[in-house]
């Protein structure tokens, strides 16, 4: 089986800890994507700002892999803080594709940087 390491040119590297995605025949595994710009730093603004950078960094990162959020499969969003669900769904909600991927949502301890939410993803080819 081959795998193919995916970069976006459009999104910060990190080259010694991941790849953007990693695809395989038929799927691509997508990092999970923080609210962060090409420089690597955080953008202003709260939980809707910064969720709409999270899939704005991994639809760069579909894209760079030759797919798109249709062929989405699966989303997994870690929250720093569950209050914070309802406003982040309204930004999801709108810029998802519908039919929507299947979803998990947690809240997690501690988020890389002290972010407030981190989304990964599975695609399809």
């Amino acid at each position: 089986m081959s795998v193919e390491r995916i970069t976006a040119a459009e999104n910060p590297t990190f080259p010694h800890i991941l790849s953007h995605a990693t695809k395989v025949p038929g799927l691509i595994f997508l990092s999970g994507q923080t609210p962060v710009d090409k420089e690597g730093k955080v953008v202003p603004g709260g939980i809707q700002e910064h969720t709409a950078q999270c899939i704005s960094n991994l639809g760069n990162v579909l894209t760079a892999a030759g797919s798109s959020w249709e062929k989405v499969v699966k989303v997994n969003v870690y929250l720093k803080n569950m209050d914070d669900f309802a406003a982040m769904n309204e930004i999801y909600e709108k810029l998802l594709p519908t039919p929507k991927p299947a979803r998990t949502c947690i809240q997690a301890a501690k988020l890389p940087n002290d972010v407030i939410i981190e989304i990964e993803a599975i695609a399809a080819v």
